[in-house]
């Protein structure tokens, strides 16, 4: 609304309608977690809803927040009914939670394959796996003050095979 027009009592009295239903939305996700049954009960179009959380982004977080509440409430109460189905022996539900809870009857995949691989590395190969080492400080590096080179030392380098040349 422009700065230079005041507010008239219907404008005033709409925000506050407005107000009070985002207040009503925020406590019935709380109670029951999806949008549209929500919406419904409050008397609301979704199509407001999503528009206010775009618009507001305090109202947004709360709806967040009040929505995983609501989420959480529908989960405990899921469990005890699922607890209850137990109580009366209701197989379906032992299986349910006992493969969900228990981990000596997790489903498990168990694969066995047998595989021959015979292929040996080319010295390209062997050259990147060893200055992968030194980078990772799994082998000796030159060191960068030494001025002498491997074959001055008397220590050359490793191949592959961790044979040296001398």
């Amino acid at each position: 609304m422009p700065e230079d027009v005041t507010p008239t009592k219907a404008d005033t009295t709409v925000a506050a309608r407005q107000a009070h239903l985002r207040e009503l939305l925020l406590e019935q996700f709380k109670k029951v977690p999806i949008v549209h049954t929500a919406c419904e009960k409050v008397g609301v179009g979704r199509a407001t809803y999503y528009r206010w959380r775009k618009d507001d982004k305090e109202f947004a977080s709360a709806a967040d927040e009040a929505l995983d509440e609501g989420r959480l409430l529908m989960n405990d109460m899921a469990e005890s009914q699922l607890l209850s189905a137990i109580r009366d022996q209701n197989m379906t539900a032992i299986i349910f939670w006992l493969k969900n809870r228990h981990v000596a009857y997790t489903p498990r995949l168990q694969v066995t394959a047998k595989t021959e691989t015979e292929e040996s590395l080319t010295p390209e190969q062997e050259e990147t796996i060893r200055e992968a080492l030194r980078h990772a400080s799994l082998l000796p590096s030159p060191s960068n003050h030494d001025t002498h080179t491997e074959e001055e030392s008397g220590n050359p380098e490793p191949d592959a095979e961790g044979k040296t040349s001398a």
